[in-house]
């Protein structure tokens, strides 16, 4: 039996790496699903492949950022699908660089879509959550668990994720809706690769951000994300669970 068989789900930054295996695995246990993302292009492929995989799909280009578009893109799923059981948000972006060189608008940037993006996209989801008894799903980041050089935007960005999900667990708990946060480490995604470190950098700093075996693809999160918007995550809330091959253990 498909786990997901007759629910809903909405995954921000679907158009490649995590939020796209996470497509195509929740498609693949029977979910309804509303894809969006910024990149038109990738976001259509992930469509086209979750559709071949046996699920109905919708997508749209979607700034989180933007709380008309996030309003909007609710509105959406609910008026094809009827209702709206899972938020997925992926969306984001990952700036690495010196701290004393960051600029404040790129500061600013990283915050609006990382967090407030999270922000906005829950917000307009959870009347129809809470109707459903329904789950959200963040995305943290080991980098919130532990110092990480070069990462001053992205990193409390995701602090913030993951104190904004355990408020959801506490505040809507009783009223039957479930917040839980993924936090990868080590994990192979274009977002993630050594052409985004800065230049003049101490590679010495970022030894403590391998994993204990290796880099493992998206698809080891994806697995996480399907059971936790599944029963079979009836009773996990408020939790943020490392997929990090033991980087901090």
């Amino acid at each position: 039996m498909k786990r997901l068989e007759g629910k809903v789900a909405i995954i921000t930054g679907s158009a490649a790496g995590i939020g796209r295996a996470c497509a195509h695995r929740m498609a693949e246990e029977g979910a309804s699903l509303l894809l969006l993302d910024v990149a038109a292009e990738g976001l259509e492929e992930t469509a086209k492949q979750c559709s071949e995989r046996g699920a109905e799909v919708i997508h749209q280009t979607c700034d989180v950022s933007d709380p008309e578009q996030t309003r909007a893109a609710v509105a959406a799923a609910v008026e094809r699908f009827g209702r709206l059981d899972t938020l997925v948000n992926i969306a984001g972006i990952l700036s690495l660089d010196h701290t004393h060189e960051l600029g404040l608008e790129r500061w600013n940037q990283v915050l609006a879509v990382n967090l407030t993006g999270t922000f906005l996209m829950t917000q307009s989801a959870l009347p129809h959550l809470l109707e459903s008894g329904g789950s959200v799903i963040n995305t943290s980041s080991t980098s919130a668990l532990a110092g990480m050089p070069y990462a001053a935007a992205y990193a409390a960005t995701k602090a913030g994720v993951h104190a904004f999900t355990r408020t959801l667990a506490v505040e809507y708990g009783k009223q039957g809706l479930r917040a839980n946060a993924i936090a990868p480490g080590s994990i192979k995604t274009a977002m993630g690769s050594r052409a985004n470190l800065p230049e003049n950098m101490d590679f010495s700093l970022i030894q403590r951000q391998m994993p204990i075996d290796k880099p493992r693809g998206p698809e080891t999160v994806a697995g996480l994300v399907a059971m936790l918007a599944s029963e079979d995550g009836a009773h996990i809330n408020g939790e943020c669970i490392r997929v990090d091959g033991g980087t901090l253990a």
